[in-house]
């Protein structure tokens, strides 16, 4: 029984009326939405906005587009691997050496004590980071390393350019890791933050703005139609819709005026700048050092070459 009253107790604690109310407002707000995208609602039967809010909409969704057009390329620095070439065949590659090495050390750790003989273990490969800087400098490396091998002597000139060059870039690719770390973490978090964020809380309160000003003008049309024994009421709902819809479009201005205000997006765009400026700059300083070195050695191999054919 106790439960029963209890049942009797929250069954009338709920608000039908104001549910029923609540309901009643949205779906007479979709039918004006509805009638006013087929033209079917004068323009002057529509409550106009301010023209301030109108302008700071516009102003709002050309900043969410900046965030979104600029993120759509830059999220490439999440993954090392945008630039690099033949990714899937040393993908295959690197994932049967990873699994070798976990099958080796899973059997010298759980074959102890057994009659099976137990490998012994065996130190992971090196991680081979898949960009295109990393890719150069391996491939100078082994072409240097092939030069050498099969060198008759220590002047290979072109065994010592190779040299120099996979040298200089994997001094670049450190550096392209570095602005790659630097870019995630200074610009493409703060910069999605911003648009997750403040940006879509400016939006959703332009969407309360936008709800607010159908049932305002659903009340008008309500207005026009009611009967005498109506009147008073239509007119008493009309007066409240207008003051939601003021007090509703003065917090979507003061929000979009505060994202638009934030400097926040200008200092992220300057951390970009600034980790692609110091990446290329490292690349620059790297290949300069070098550059003088293999100009002195291609200039010295063509005089070589013909010297040896005027004999």
């Amino acid at each position: 029984m106790e439960g029963w009253n209890k049942f009797q107790s929250n069954f009338a604690g709920l608000n039908i009326g104001q549910s029923a109310s609540r309901f009643t407002k949205g779906f007479n707000s979709s039918i004006q939405a509805t009638r006013e995208r087929l033209g079917q609602v004068a323009p002057d039967e529509i409550t106009e906005l301010p023209q301030e809010y109108r302008d700071l909409e516009t102003r709002v969704d050309a900043l969410r587009t900046t965030h979104v057009t600029l993120l759509k390329i830059t999220k490439v620095y999440e993954s090392d691997s945008y630039d690099y070439p033949t990714q899937i065949q040393e993908s295959l590659t690197q994932l049967s050496t990873t699994i070798g090495h976990g099958l080796t050390n899973f059997a010298a750790t759980n074959l102890k004590g057994t009659n099976l003989p137990a490998p012994a273990p065996v130190a992971p490969e090196p991680v081979q980071h898949k960009t295109l800087p990393h890719a150069l400098g391996r491939a100078a490396t082994t072409a240097a390393q092939a030069l050498q091998s099969t060198s008759t002597g220590p002047d290979d000139k072109l065994a010592k350019a190779t040299t120099y060059y996979a040298g200089a870039w994997d001094r670049i690719a450190d550096a392209r890791l570095t602005q790659d770390r630097t870019i995630r973490t200074h610009f493409l978090q703060p910069w999605q933050a911003t648009l997750t964020n403040s940006i879509a809380v400016a939006l959703k309160a332009r969407q309360a703005v936008s709800a607010s000003r159908l049932e305002l003008d659903t009340a008008k049309q309500a207005f026009k139609t009611a009967g005498p024994a109506r009147q008073e009421q239509s007119r008493l709902e009309v007066e409240n819709a207008e003051d939601d819809l003021v007090q509703k479009t003065e917090v979507a201005i003061t929000l979009m005026k505060t994202v638009l205000e934030n400097p926040e997006p200008l200092k992220n765009l300057n951390e970009l700048v600034k980790a692609q400026l110091a990446y290329h700059a490292s690349a620059a300083e790297a290949l300069s050092t070098i550059q003088g070195d293999i100009e002195e050695l291609s200039v010295a191999a063509e005089g070589e070459y013909r010297k040896s054919r005027e004999h």
